[in-house]
């Protein structure tokens, strides 16, 4: 009976056994063999699991794009700053540039009366200012008595010789001014600024003034010539009194500060009240009729400009519009700032890591000459400017007109 209890037990213990390991992991886990690691055991079939799912692409990164587009867009940039350079030179540093002249008087004196007003337009020989004319008018009468005090010994007047004489005067300060006006005339013609027309008129006045200082001349030698003179010629003594009168005469003229030509009159500092001193600046004067474009160029921009290259001109006062022009000169030299003591020359101060490029001055003028030039732009107006030293049928050229056009319409803004 022990003997079947034994052999009932052990068959059970056979029989459930597989049945054990299907059903619960725990006893499956009892019959391994003691030298099998579950993790070793499931380890290669996780592997091939992991191997079998889709590996997720890795997305790229932005960063590099964005870095070799910048760098692309240097590239360009550096190359297109070094073909203009030479070829389409640009510069936003130019002004435009007129004659100015100070105005000061001949002669010393307090001033009585200004005719102007600050950025008055006037016309050649318009009066600007009036010194005191009492001192001149004395010297005026003192030179007549002396002149006829040198003639008493004649019995003709000296009344018709002071007359004479103050028209040859007034004629020859008249001749001074006009030949002036005329010498700048012929200049501003020979560069295409003024018209012929302006050119004719101004030859024209200048042979009525010399004709009125012939005319003035001539009646004075034939009132000196009844004086009698043994070779027809008057004494020392009246020829000196005669000089000083001239003198006197020029000088009550001098005394009315007139405007030399067509301009206008700026930095007005006078005063009536105020002494004015011979050659001392009372007032700026600018001159009308000739103006042009002074550009400051790098010297590494001027390796193919020459005169005569055309040049794309932009006023910030004229927006949305491009004027042409023409290289007229570079100029030979700048003042570098360089100082001495000692009478030795001085280092200039080194105060910055990269030298700065000098500049040099480049004279352009405008097609058409004064009457293409705009009546907004002053002197001093800022400019910009093109200068087309490689010609204007290439590619370069047709960019930088473009942009120099997108930047005329830019400057409705600023």
């Amino acid at each position: 009976m022990a003997t079947d209890m034994k052999n009932n037990a052990h068959p059970e213990r056979g029989d459930a056994a597989p049945e054990d390991l299907q059903v619960s992991g725990e006893n499956q886990l009892l019959t391994k063999p003691a030298a099998e690691d579950p993790l070793t055991q499931y380890e290669p079939a996780a592997e091939k699991a992991a191997l079998k799912e889709p590996v997720a692409a890795n997305p790229a990164n932005p960063a590099k794009k964005i870095g070799a587009v910048f760098l692309l867009l240097l590239i360009v940039i550096v190359a297109w700053y070094a073909v203009t350079d030479r070829t389409a030179p640009y510069t936003g540093r130019a002004s435009a540039s007129a004659y100015v002249a100070q105005i000061a008087p001949r002669v010393a004196g307090q001033v009585t009366e200004v005719f102007v007003e600050d950025n008055t337009i006037v016309n050649a020989g318009d009066p600007l200012f009036q010194l005191d004319r009492r001192a001149f008018e004395l010297a005026v009468r003192q030179a007549e008595a002396n002149l006829a005090q040198a003639m008493q010994a004649t019995d003709v007047s000296a009344a018709g010789v002071a007359s004479a004489q103050a028209r040859v005067s007034q004629s020859r300060a008249n001749l001074e001014n006009v030949r002036a006006s005329a010498s700048r005339t012929n200049s501003l013609a020979e560069r295409g600024i003024v018209s012929q027309a302006q050119v004719d008129t101004a030859e024209a006045e200048l042979l009525t003034a010399e004709a009125q200082l012939e005319a003035a001349e001539s009646d004075l030698r034939s009132a000196v010539a009844q004086l009698g003179g043994d070779n027809g010629e008057p004494a020392p003594n009246i020829l000196a009194a005669q000089l000083q009168l001239e003198e006197a005469q020029l000088n009550l003229l001098y005394s009315t500060v007139t405007a030399p030509t067509l301009g206008v009159v700026t930095n007005l500092q006078l005063a009536i009240g105020q002494y004015a001193a011979a050659g001392t600046p009372g007032m700026t004067f600018i001159d009308s009729r000739g103006g042009w474009i002074t550009a400051d160029l790098r010297e590494n921009q001027l390796g193919l400009v020459a005169p005569g290259d055309e040049v794309g001109i932009l006023f910030d006062v004229m927006p949305g519009r491009i004027y042409t022009g023409r290289v007229h000169s570079v100029a030979w030299g700048i003042d570098p700032g360089r100082t001495t003591a000692g009478g030795l020359m001085q280092n200039l101060p080194e105060n910055r890591w990269f030298e700065p490029a000098r500049r040099m001055p480049v004279r352009i003028e405008l097609d058409g000459g004064m009457e293409a030039w705009p009546r907004q732009a002053r002197a001093g107006a800022k400019v910009s400017v093109v200068v087309y030293s490689g010609g204007t049928s290439n590619p370069i050229a047709w960019i930088a007109a473009g942009l120099h056009r997108a930047q005329s319409y830019l400057s409705y803004l600023y």
